[in-house]
């Protein structure tokens, strides 16, 4: 996925495209210069090749809207299928993996939580 385009959020129809590299960077640059920084967004945009300060604050903007309707029940958890090595079905119907996606998913609430304290 490295250097490929990928949607900030779709939930902005006014959003800018952002790589994969920009979001690393973005993420980065948030766990470093928290809300108390002065003049966050000029360092954050600094530390994100291409993007604007304002372009790294409607980021963060979209990304407190998406959490924001996580939290609240507003996205419905995607079901994944698994393989028939990890279910054991050797039918290949498959079924969800609850131990992995459900990890997952409890990563990212933890990580946006922490963003959102910042």
């Amino acid at each position: 996925m490295d250097g490929k385009s990928v949607s900030s959020s779709s939930s902005s129809s006014t959003s800018t495209n952002w790589t994969y590299q920009q979001n690393k960077q973005f993420e980065k640059a948030l766990a470093i210069h928290d809300k108390d920084t002065p003049d966050r967004w000029h360092n954050v945009a600094f530390m994100v090749r291409g993007k604007s300060p304002e372009e790294v604050k409607r980021h963060y903007e979209i990304l407190l809207e998406d959490l924001n309707c996580i939290e609240a029940g507003q996205v419905p958890f995607p079901e994944y299928k698994s393989s028939a090595s990890e279910t054991g079905d050797i039918s290949g119907g498959g079924g969800a993996i609850h131990n992995n996606s459900d990890k997952c998913v409890e990563e990212e609430r933890r990580w946006f939580m922490f963003m959102k304290l910042q």
